[in-house]
């Protein structure tokens, strides 16, 4: 029995330790905020759509499907804060090039699956040139990576206008349906599975290679990194790589999700959303060790949170202050000055605990 209290006690030290702690936190807090006001927020029901498949829908589904985008874009933005220790705010503008270069493709050619394949490949690439022009910057130039993306923050959206002739053109397709919407079959929204299928392969990546552990040690101390045979240029140019195919990911899905593309629109406002699911993830905006999974809690954290405001008929103007201020309570509760006096109240409890016991006996 008193092996099973230490270990108990040994677990709760390591969980209150883990920067997971603060993520993992809030959405306990914004579940059960939601059990309370509306004990039915969760619940999920079978129904048919529009098209007559059989799905499954609900809040939960909701969030889930509409974070799907945002957790595949704070993925990159995870690797590229640890490397660079600095932000890309040009994502949104990013994958709005992509969403262009993949419907142009598109409406070049009879819609198959081949024709989807290659028009994905086609947007990675442009994609991934476009990322590597901040990595460049930010690699070989040591500018700033807030201040080298702010360039293609400002001229992407306006070049993914141009890439299809000034125009906002749609795109329809039971595929593209598909992979926006429902598979015939499959109640699971295709987002959530494209999701799944990334973050697995990535994870495995991650578990196969030591990509984590370099770029963590590039962000820790370029320095040091190097005098152990660590390439911080390459690790740079690979994290925007990784981005790039992750702003390819997001404003590929979003195209099929509402078969347009429209560049003033797509995705906007996404990059801050990213970034501030890096930091609710617990993980520092001044780069080095990252948790990829709290990047990915922190993003559904923030789609729970609109999808919470909307339920409380909240409008959709009025949304972004609610968030914002949630947000900031989140962000100063994990700092480390918090953090840190947090600490210091729980050792002035255990040292009085272990006085009381030790004068008990």
């Amino acid at each position: 029995m008193p092996s099973k209290k230490i270990n108990i006690s040994e677990m709760w030290k390591k969980f209150t330790q883990s920067q997971l702690i603060i993520p993992i936190t809030a959405l306990v807090v914004l579940v059960i905020f939601n059990l309370i006001r509306d004990p039915s927020f969760f619940s999920i029901v079978i129904k048919k759509n529009n098209l007559g498949n059989t799905v499954l829908a609900g809040n939960l589904v909701s969030i889930l499907n509409g974070a799907s985008e945002l957790v595949i874009l704070a993925i990159g933005m995870t690797f590229v804060t640890s490397a660079t220790r600095g932000q890309d705010i040009s994502v949104g503008a990013s994958a709005a090039i992509a969403g262009s270069i993949f419907v142009k493709i598109l409406r070049a050619n009879t819609i198959t699956v081949p024709v989807i394949l290659l028009a994905l490949l086609c947007a990675c690439l442009v994609a991934i040139v476009f990322c590597l022009f901040n990595g460049l910057l930010i690699a070989k130039f040591n500018i700033q990576p807030m201040i080298a993306s702010l360039i293609l923050f400002t001229a992407g959206r306006p070049i993914a206008y141009w890439i299809n002739g000034g125009a906002t053109p749609n795109v329809e397709s039971n595929l593209l349906g598909a992979l926006g919407g429902f598979i015939p079959g499959i109640p699971i929204p295709s987002p959530i599975l494209i999701v799944i299928i990334f973050i697995v392969l990535v994870k495995l990546l991650l578990k196969f290679t030591n990509l984590g552990l370099y770029i963590q040690s590039v962000g820790i101390n370029e320095k040091a990194a190097r005098l152990n045979g660590i390439n911080p240029v390459a690790m740079k140019m690979i994290v925007f790589i990784i981005l790039g195919v992750c702003v390819t990911l997001a404003g590929s899905i979003n195209v099929c999700r509402i078969g347009l593309i429209n560049h003033e629109t797509i995705l906007i406002d996404i990059e801050m959303d990213a970034i501030l699911a890096v930091a609710i993830g617990g993980n520092s905006l001044g780069g080095g060790k990252f948790k990829l999974s709290g990047s990915i809690i922190g993003a559904y954290i923030i789609q729970a949170l609109t999808i919470t405001l909307y339920a409380m008929k909240v409008s959709s103007t009025a949304v972004k202050a609610y968030k914002a201020i949630v947000i900031i309570a989140i962000v100063v509760l994990g700092s480390p000055v918090v953090k840190e006096f947090i600490g210091s109240l729980k050792n002035k409890i255990f040292a009085k605990r272990a006085l009381a016991a030790v004068e008990a006996k």
